[in-house]
Formats: C-alpha cells, sequence, structure tokens
C-alpha cells in the first residue's frame, strides 16, 4: 500500500502571495545604481550570480545602449555614451583661463568639477583681513603629464564577503525549493541568478580608462586658473598635465562598441526574466513564493548597500591617485574677494593681468578703476604693494569713497605679504 505523500510547508494556508510588485520592479532604483558601480571595483563583476530585484529597470537603462532597429525599437531613447550611461560625465566643470596663451573653456569637464571639490576639502591656512565672504585658493603643482590614453586599474577591491551573503541566500532558497518538488519557485530564482551572474560579467569587461587631447607640440606651459564664487584654483604644470584637468574624460571601451549588441542581449535576457518570474512565481507553493521574497530581499538589502557608497568619492580618488599621481595642493583661504584676485595675480604671474583682473572682479565704478589701475601698474613694475594714507586721500573722492578705496588697498597688502610667505616656503626670491 503506497504512503500518502507529507503535506509541504505551509500547505494548508489559504492564501497566495501577491508577487507582481516585487517581480522586476521592487528595487529597481537600488539594482540600477549599484550595477553602475561595476567599473569602480576591482571583482565587482564576477559577483553578481544572484536573483536580484529590479531586473525591469535594468534592462530600460542599458538596453539604450545597443544599436539596432531592434532594440532601438524595444528599448526607445537610451543613451549612446556608456560614461554618461554609468555616471561618469554629464555634469559641467566651472570655467577654466590660461594665463599665458588667453585660452578661455566656459565649461570644463567634469573632472574639473570633481578636481574642485577635492581642492574645496583640502585643508588651508587662513589669511587675515577685512572679512567678507570667504574664498578659498588652492595653487597645484601638476609634475606628472598623463598619456592621451590610460587604462586604469580600480582601486577599490569590492567586498566578496558582503556579495556572498546574496549569493548564498540565493543558492540556499534554490535548493529549498527543489527539495519540496517547487520547480516553478526553484526555477525561476536560479533564472535570476544566472541573468545577473552574466549580465555583471559582460557590463564588467569594459576597459576603464582615462582620455584627454594631445597638446600640440611647442605650445606654452598650461598654467591657468579654474574658478567659481567660492573657490579659485590656480593649476601649474604643462600643457598636457593642465588639459588632463580641463578636459579629461572617464570612460568605458568595450569590445562590443560602437552597437553594443552584448549588453542589448543581457537586457533582453532581464526583460524575459522579467516576464517569466510575474507570470510562473504565481504557479508556485506559498512556501516558494515565501523563498523567491526572502531572496529578493536580501539582494534588494545588499544592492542597497552598493548604492549607498559613494561614486563620486571613489572616482576623485582615482583621479588623485591614478591620473594625476598626487599632485602638490597648497590652499590658503582668504577673507574677502578682493585679496584673494590679488593674490592669484601674483601668483599665476600673467602677462594679461587686466584681463585677469576684470574678469574677476568686473566692478567698473571710480574707485575700483583707480584701484585696479594702480595695483597693474605697481605689479608690472614689481613694486611693494604696501600704501601710504596719501594714496587713497584722493581730492575728487567722497569720504565713502576714500574709505572704500583704503579697504581695497588694504586687502591688497593682505595678500601680497601672503604671496610673499608662500614664496619663502617654496625658496623663490620675494
Amino acid at each position: 500500500m503506497a504512503h500518502a505523500q507529507a503535506p509541504l510547508p505551509l500547505d494548508r494556508v489559504r492564501f497566495n502571495l501577491d508577487t507582481s510588485g516585487v517581480v522586476g520592479v521592487f528595487g529597481g532604483e537600488q539594482a540600477v545604481s549599484a550595477m553602475g558601480t561595476i567599473p569602480l571595483y576591482r571583482n565587482w563583476k564576477y559577483l553578481g550570480w544572484y536573483n536580484s530585484p529590479g531586473s525591469y529597470e535594468i534592462a530600460k537603462r542599458y538596453g539604450g545602449l545597443a544599436k539596432s532597429r531592434f532594440f532601438d525599437g524595444l528599448f526607445p531613447g537610451g543613451r549612446s555614451d556608456p560614461a554618461a550611461l554609468f555616471d561618469m560625465d554629464g555634469i559641467k566643470g566651472p570655467k577654466f583661463e590660461a594665463a599665458h596663451s588667453g585660452t578661455v573653456i566656459e565649461e570644463t569637464s567634469y573632472l574639473a568639477a570633481l578636481f574642485m571639490k577635492e581642492c574645496e576639502e583640502a585643508e588651508g591656512r587662513d589669511v587675515e583681513g577685512r572679512q567678507t565672504q570667504r574664498v578659498g585658493v588652492t595653487i597645484v603643482t601638476l609634475d606628472h603629464e598623463p598619456d592621451a590614453k590610460v587604462k586604469l586599474e580600480q582601486v577599490v577591491s569590492h567586498s566578496p564577503i558582503v556579495s556572498s551573503i546574496p549569493i548564498l541566500v540565493s543558492l540556499g532558497t534554490c535548493i529549498t525549493c527543489a527539495c519540496v518538488w517547487d520547480w516553478f519557485s526553484s526555477s525561476m530564482i536560479l533564472l535570476g541568478m544566472l541573468v545577473g551572474g552574466i549580465s555583471c560579467l559582460v557590463i564588467g569587461s569594459g576597459e576603464f580608462v582615462f582620455t584627454h587631447p594631445a597638446p600640440a607640440p611647442g605650445c606654452p606651459p598650461g598654467d591657468g586658473i579654474i574658478c567659481s564664487e567660492k573657490e579659485i584654483i590656480l593649476l601649474r604644470g604643462k600643457e598636457g598635465a593642465v588639459n588632463s584637468i580641463t578636459r579629461g574624460k572617464f570612460g568605458l571601451r568595450f569590445k562590443s562598441e560602437p552597437n553594443y549588441h552584448d549588453i542589448g542581449l543581457c537586457s533582453v535576457f532581464m526583460m524575459f526574466q522579467f516576464l517569466a518570474q510575474l507570470l510562473l512565481i504565481p504557479q508556485g507553493t506559498l512556501f516558494g513564493q515565501l523563498m523567491f521574497i526572502i531572496s529578493i530581499a536580501v539582494s534588494w538589502g545588499h544592492n542597497m548597500w552598493l548604492s549607498s557608497l559613494n561614486k563620486e568619492n571613489i572616482q576623485r580618488r582615482i583621479l588623485m591617485e591614478e591620473v594625476l599621481r598626487q599632485p602638490k595642493l597648497t590652499r590658503y583661504i582668504f577673507p574677502n574677494r578682493t585679496s584673494t584676485v590679488v593674490f592669484v595675480l601674483l601668483a599665476s604671474r600673467t602677462d594679461k593681468m587686466e584681463r585677469l583682473l576684470n574678469n574677476l572682479l568686473p566692478n567698473e565704478t571710480k574707485v575700483w578703476e583707480k584701484w585696479k589701475g594702480t595695483i597693474v601698474q605697481r605689479l608690472r613694475e614689481g613694486k611693494r604693494l604696501e600704501f601710504q594714507p596719501s594714496e587713497w586721500e584722493v581730492f575728487d573722492f567722497s569720504h565713502e569713497e576714500r574709505s572704500l578705496l583704503e579697504a581695497l588697498y588694504k586687502d591688497a597688502s593682505s595678500a601680497w605679504y601672503a604671496h610673499n610667505d608662500l614664496c619663502k616656503e617654496q625658496g623663490d626670491i620675494v
């Protein structure tokens, strides 16, 4: 006589889970963000073998990279640049003005924006003077001139211990479902693991590179100024070293470019995963559905942890260590913009003082014009920026105008003293 089969877990429960809300869509934003960190870690591409949520969102984002009539119809409106897709481009940097050639770049590269934040967070020395709006000045010495194209080694290791958790949970729930003969749930968890692992391998196969335009032969030094309202950066170095910041880019190079059909196929697999799980998971047992949701929930937590890591800080670290090879930063914090600009004029040693001064301080009143003329004249003649009361007691100025001129002259003096200290530290003749 045949024995009756033992009841499966939760067999007597009279309801089914509605898994449509967690299949493909739940956790999509975190999954997309986690996938975008693959180029920044050494071994992340090998650790995607888990049943990840958000397959529909990932397919929509990365499928748009593939180029053909089929992929354009399936994933309309996608981006064509992998760097923008992985948040390595798109943000414009601040204005740059060359000290010698006179070149002006109104919008620099994303790397210039990263470098500006690096300088803003560097430690600086306070300069005494009239307090209005504090402005930082960072003098950067660029000794290393990168090649026009540099293959980057990711400097951060992704922890295999953390990523083993969703992999083991997905594998365990898949085996558990098979042990209770729930082949629908087991196969769908396995499908998610295979599609996720293959997709990470393909997307992670891109070569992480840095590129910048090669300088023309015989071009002058690339010294120049990057400026914003609260920070001014004085770059010193060869043209190739400077334009690696102002015009350099991070990027990804795939063997399948420019059509990226392998990434398109992975996106198709993710769409298939989304549809298959949407249709077949409800056919499984309640216990199997719970196992599926557990695998999804653990994977979502892992993706959320990955997406919480600051990709911008990682990119800044790669820029400073691998591309620029730790340039020397010397930062001062000035109490007002006037002394800041005078210090920049002194430190830049530019022949185009009038233009730079007018660009940084566009004021055109007679007091400012008087002050600008005096500053430029003294700098050209190599005189000290120390002033006597007779120099601001101008006959045809009102009392308020004389007071302003006095304050501006004193601002210039404080900048001159700060520059003298800098020259002494660097062994230059004052």
